[in-house]
């Protein structure tokens, strides 16, 4: 989302009387300093009082105005909460406050109420016919959001201590004591401006219904704000690291690292998959949240410095003595380069101590066994285990497939690696991997792009939001990628190397593969001739940069499962799943399944026996085993824990002989097999 010029809001503010032409740059230095918008900045430095600022603003934007106390007191209905999803909300900065359902308008508050370009994004993803642009000082719209969605319930609080004048009290104190005017506070609002008066939002009192969902067409009453009290959110927990929160610092690192990974094209999205895999681990060993926040930083920064020939994992440093000199020299690096930085010592002892081996022949110090920090030993294994199956270039000169490098990671264990953490990260990582085929009903994505950091933050939430994203750098790559099919749609650039992105599509839709492609043009050209010309070719959107990523891919996501809905898209699934139950049990796989609503035939077999699982829209609908039917084969079934599974999801049930739930089947399932083994 751009940010407004900060000198045009000053020279408002100037024009109208409510700076001095002194006071004009020391707004604008301060909020350079305390990285704010202009509007906050004059609010704390004490020149302008809110409710002129708001005036004066609003004015100019020809909209209404929404007081901080106003929106501090405003209880907002969740269906008018969810129509801005908290990451949308939080990308854009803008909060919803109303919904009418008779005229389909959703009323929100921004401080940039001609952003015409959000408020389109925002119309597309709550699906709202109209949307309407209160203003409200920025601060006061991100309390707004952390409060509702964060649970934060001080948020109002800390910005009314602001406006209280403490931190025009610190300004002061910095500059040596001098006295800065406030020629504004108390002054009227020139006569000239005649500010529509602010929208009541304390005094309205919801309809009952809530708001339609967003593709729903209704007649309802109008739906509305409720007066206070406050809504009751539990506080989300989080770990605080300098003011952030601790999935903020993890995103920060997750962004700063990818793109410095963008220069190493075989791994690129390395660290960022390391540090998923130490975190999912952390959770799996139900470790205190704080020590898996600092795992997964470790695994961000691990690589930090060691950008040279060789990837220096825990087995390449093992097993190859260019690769272990080659660590010897730097593996203190990355502590190094953030040591000014306010880490935890769990962090930086995952890093230096990653090349230790569980035998106690590694380095730096030789340890062995539990005496290397836990941190360390994990993201030994992680690290290796992403290197085997991304990198191309690791020991076996191909990626490999989850269960060759689990295989690998157990021919090592004892020696290398920590047997304990290698058994319990090949259940974490098989089972994941598993859940994840079960219920693979994922888009993939081609990028096409030749600036890597245009792409990497959008490949990232689309990666967030379940899509498998693919890169092309030129349009000969990206031709190529298509004609070996498996793409479901492109957002491509239109200034391509070797070629223009308007060709690649007109090509592309010559081809068989590329005639009902879904296309969007996300480019900086943003010519109505280039515009025109991509809608004739069949484009399904056309987006100028700069643009909210989380948006974009609500979109896009929003566009595709309408497709797929309709019947005109692939299902993801439709190749089946085969797997053992050793890597994850029949009671596991039922709730997924269940969970997951899927319909499909699960097959089992274990020696001579085989037997099925009917499933309908996640219900367990019969059951065979031998001669067995219905509920007795299915509590037959539940207690294997050694066999072969695979699963036809284009089955269809023809009739239904279980009516219990899935999860009565289990309990019940549970129930037995501890009677036979108390019997």
């Amino acid at each position: 989302m751009p940010t407004p010029n900060p000198l045009k809001i000053v020279e408002i503010l100037k024009r109208e009387g409510l700076l001095t032409a002194e006071q004009q740059p020391e707004a604008l230095r301060y909020a350079e300093e305390e990285h704010l918008r202009v509007e906050d900045a004059v609010l704390e430095l004490g020149f302008v009082e809110e409710a002129d600022l708001l005036k004066v603003l609003a004015a100019h934007y020809k909209t209404r105005f929404v007081s901080t106390e106003k929106l501090s007191k405003a209880s907002i209905d969740r269906p008018t909460l969810g129509m801005v999803p908290k990451q949308i909300a939080e990308a854009l900065d803008i909060f919803p406050v109303m919904f009418d359902a008779a005229t389909n308008t959703l009323s929100v508050v921004t401080a940039d109420p001609d952003d015409v370009q959000t408020l389109h994004n925002v119309q597309s993803v709550s699906g709202a016919k109209h949307v309407k642009a209160f203003m409200a000082r920025p601060k006061a719209v991100k309390a707004a959001i952390a409060r509702a969605h964060n649970g934060d319930l001080q948020a109002f609080a800390r910005l009314e201590t602001a406006a209280q004048g403490q931190m025009h009290g610190m300004f002061r104190e910095m500059r040596g004591g001098i006295e800065l005017g406030r020629p504004g506070a108390g002054k009227k609002v020139s006569e000239s401006v005649e500010p529509p008066e602010p929208p009541d939002l304390g005094s309205l009192v919801p309809d009952a219904g809530p708001p339609p969902r967003p593709s729903a067409v209704v007649e309802a009453p109008k739906a509305v704000l409720r007066a206070p009290p406050l809504p009751s959110l539990a506080p989300a927990p989080m770990d605080k690291a300098a003011g952030y929160s601790a999935d903020e610092v993890l995103e920060l690192l997750n962004v700063l690292v990818s793109l410095i990974e963008n220069t190493r094209p075989d791994l690129r999205g390395h660290s960022a998959h390391v540090a998923r895999l130490t975190r999912r681990v952390g959770e799996r060993m139900n470790l205190p949240s704080r020590t898996t926040v600092a795992y997964a930083a470790a695994a961000y920064l691990h690589d930090l410095g060691k950008m040279g020939n060789f990837h220096l994992t825990g087995l390449n440093c093992a097993e190859y003595d260019g690769h272990k000199v080659a660590a010897q020299k730097s593996f203190r690096t990355p502590a190094r380069l953030i040591e000014t930085v306010r880490i935890t010592a769990e962090t930086t002892e995952a890093i230096v101590h990653m090349y230790e081996r569980y035998d106690g022949k590694g380095f730096p110090d030789g340890r062995s066994a539990k005496d290397i920090p836990l941190g360390a030993r994990i993201l030994a294994i992680t690290d290796t285990y992403a290197d085997l199956t991304q990198n191309p270039r690791n020991p076996y000169r191909k990626a490999l497939t989850p269960p060759e490098a689990c295989e690998v990671l157990m021919k090592f264990k004892r020696t290398v690696f920590d047997p304990d953490v290698v058994d319990l990260f090949h259940i974490v990582v098989m089972g994941e991997d598993l859940k994840a085929r079960i219920l693979a009903d994922r888009y993939v994505a081609l990028l096409v792009d030749p600036d890597p950091e245009e792409t990497t933050v959008l490949e990232l939430r689309m990666i967030e939001q379940g899509f498998e994203v693919k890169i092309a750098r030129t349009a000969d790559q990206a031709h190529k990628m298509l004609a070996e099919g498996n793409i479901d749609i492109v957002i491509s650039e239109l200034e391509l190397p070797q070629g223009d992105g308007l060709t690649l599509l007109a090509e592309a839709r010559k081809q068989p593969w590329g005639k009902e492609m879904p296309w969007v043009m996300h480019t900086r050209r943003q010519g109505r001739s280039d515009a025109q010309h991509a809608f004739d070719l069949g484009v399904i959107d056309y987006v100028a940069k700069p643009t909210a990523a989380d948006v974009l891919v609500a979109k896009l996501k929003a566009r595709l499962d309408s497709r797929r809905n309709s019947g005109t898209a692939k299902s993801g699934n439709a190749g089946g799943v085969n797997g053992s139950l050793k890597e994850m049990g029949l009671p596991d796989m039922v709730q997924v399944l269940f969970h997951g609503r899927k319909t499909g035939n699960l097959k089992i077999r274990r020696g001579s026996d085989a037997g099925e699982i009917h499933f309908q829209e996640g219900a367990v609908v019969n059951a065979i085993w031998g001669a067995k039917k219905g509920a007795d084969a299915f509590y037959e079934m539940i207690k294997l824990t050694d066999g072969e599974f695979a699963l036809d999801p284009s089955y269809k049930p023809q009739e239904r002989l279980i009516h219990e739930s899935a999860e009565a089947l289990l309990l019940e399932g549970m129930r037995r097999m501890d009677e036979s083994m108390n019997a």
